[in-house]
């Protein structure tokens, strides 16, 4: 059954100024219609930040600790409702149910973590180089963060963003994806019903260019955070240098998964499935190259096809579903779109690479998990980000050649490495250009308590999740108490 939704602007439901609405409906079956969602524009955007401005100046003031009892109620009502947004966003997104459960505790576990960081938003304090001085530096909020996120987790991404913010102080305009609305609304009356002031945060949907960039070039907008892809993120920077916001940006992946000689080939198998396949291959951290030991190669590529081959397409909802649709129309188009680049430029297709339309499949996005072998590292599959679900697979003959060719994209977020050598596996460590590695498991997997981000073109050097966030939504004021009862000139009098 389909329902109207609405902005929340200060506290109150509001329909678009312009009075137009876009439908969201289940990638998995197109007929079934989730809801109808104001088309905003930049009116409705002035109004979001004009009451997040007003509300930063009393949300501010509140102690720290005391925001983050709030923040408690947030994680609180999260458990008590999981099945329910977990079955929303499944209808709304496409993952399978197991992972969209996944998606919402660690919008649990990020609340309970925020929770518990505002009693740490430690300063400093320092000795004076000067007699009776006392030197401390503090963290203070900055004011209204405009917060834009995407499609492919729009529980956990939202929360990594918005809940840090409000209780380091900051208020909030959110811009979700257009394909996940539901989601990202459900979470806004969450927040409202923990006992979030008005106005401290506000949603407006809509598209990037309107409501996206009307966030980004609002005057009073002090901060922005946005995941998503690389081009939108550049704009994004590009726009925002004028004002010189600050901007923390999550961008693109072209995550590799090496598998040395002597690596458990079980424990492997069950990453690279879960890496290459799982959210239909549509994560930024998804493995969508495999770089596999000369030695080992033919035995894990048996296994590898075999039991990708019979991993189960189906509406996310069903229990035995392995894989669900891609998010939309277009993204299925841009993922066979990729797949005709790869055949053209030589790689051999092992299996998949088409829509899948058997049944019930007919009525979503389906398609079938792929492979391509014959793989060079510079063709544009083992280069551009695919987003779905589609592996491409390089055959190595150490781990020499393996770290050169992982680090020979623009991208560098996630990594991984199955060996047994100790010794691989710390030179792995150090030696790729990545803003996460793993040893023994998938490229897949953030915790809510650990830095998330990458380098190079995969963001702009800030990162999500644990403490380091909490740099970004907060400014650094030092402060000197001079109770000499004289001037003193500093390095001058020295």
């Amino acid at each position: 059954m389909s329902k109207k939704y609405q902005n929340f602007i200060n506290g109150k439901w509001v329909d678009a100024k312009s009075g137009k609405t876009f439908e969201n409906r289940n990638p998995a079956n197109w007929d079934e219609l989730i809801g109808t969602f104001p088309k905003s524009g930049v009116e409705d955007v002035n109004e979001a930040v004009d009451a997040a401005k007003k509300a930063f100046e009393k949300w501010r003031l509140v102690p720290a600790p005391k925001r983050g009892e709030i923040m408690k109620k947030v994680g609180d009502i999260l458990v008590a409702r999981k099945e329910e947004i977990a079955t929303l966003m499944t209808r709304e997104m496409g993952k399978v149910l197991m992972e969209t459960r996944g998606d919402v505790q660690e919008g649990i576990d990020t609340a309970y973590y925020a929770s518990s960081e505002t009693r740490r938003l430690f300063g400093h304090t320092v000795p004076s180089e000067l007699p009776n001085k006392f030197n401390m530096s503090i963290r203070i909020p900055i004011g209204v963060a405009g917060v834009i996120t995407p499609w492919n987790f729009p529980m956990a991404i939202p929360t990594w963003k918005i809940f840090p913010a409000i209780v380091c102080g900051n208020t909030v305009v959110f811009k979700p994806a257009s394909d996940t609305p539901a989601t990202a609304t459900l979470l806004v009356e969450i927040l409202a019903e923990a006992g979030v002031p008005d106005g401290v945060v506000n949603i407006v949907h809509g598209g990037g260019g309107e409501v996206g960039m009307g966030i980004v070039n609002h005057p009073d907008v002090e901060l922005i955070s946005f995941t998503g892809g690389t081009d939108v993120g550049i704009k994004i920077s590009e726009a925002a240098a004028k004002t010189l916001k600050r901007v923390s940006l999550e961008l693109g992946g072209k995550n590799a998964v090496i598998i040395m000689d002597d690596a458990d080939l079980e424990l492997a198998l069950e990453g690279v499935i879960w890496g290459a396949f799982g959210t239909t291959g549509q994560r930024c951290t998804a493995t969508s190259r495999l770089l596999l030991h000369d030695k080992v190669y033919d035995k894990f590529m048996d296994m590898l096809v075999k039991k990708t081959k019979s991993l189960k397409l189906g509406n996310g909802l069903n229990p035995d579903t392995q894989v669900g649709p891609c998010v939309n129309e277009g993204q299925r188009k841009s993922v066979h779109s990729y797949v005709e680049i790869g055949l053209n430029e030589g790689a051999r297709l092992v299996c998949g690479g088409k829509f899948a339309t058997d049944g019930d499949l007919n009525k979503g996005w389906f398609y079938e998990p792929t492979i391509f072998e014959n793989v060079t590292p510079n063709m544009r599959i083992a280069q551009e980000e695919i987003f779905g679900p589609v592996l491409s697979v390089i055959r190595i003959k150490n781990l020499e050649e393996a770290i050169e060719i992982v680090n020979g994209t623009i991208y560098g977020l996630s990594s991984s490495i199955y060996t047994k050598n100790v010794n691989d596996a710390f030179v792995a460590i150090r030696d790729i250009k990545a803003g996460i590695t793993y040893v023994n498991a998938p490229t897949i997997g953030a915790e809510a308590h650990m830095p998330f981000g990458g380098v190079k073109k995969t963001g702009n050097g800030h990162r999500e999740g644990g403490w380091t966030v909490y740099d970004f939504y907060t400014e650094w004021k030092t402060v000197y108490v001079d109770y000499s009862g004289r001037l003193q000139k500093a390095q001058i009098d020295t």
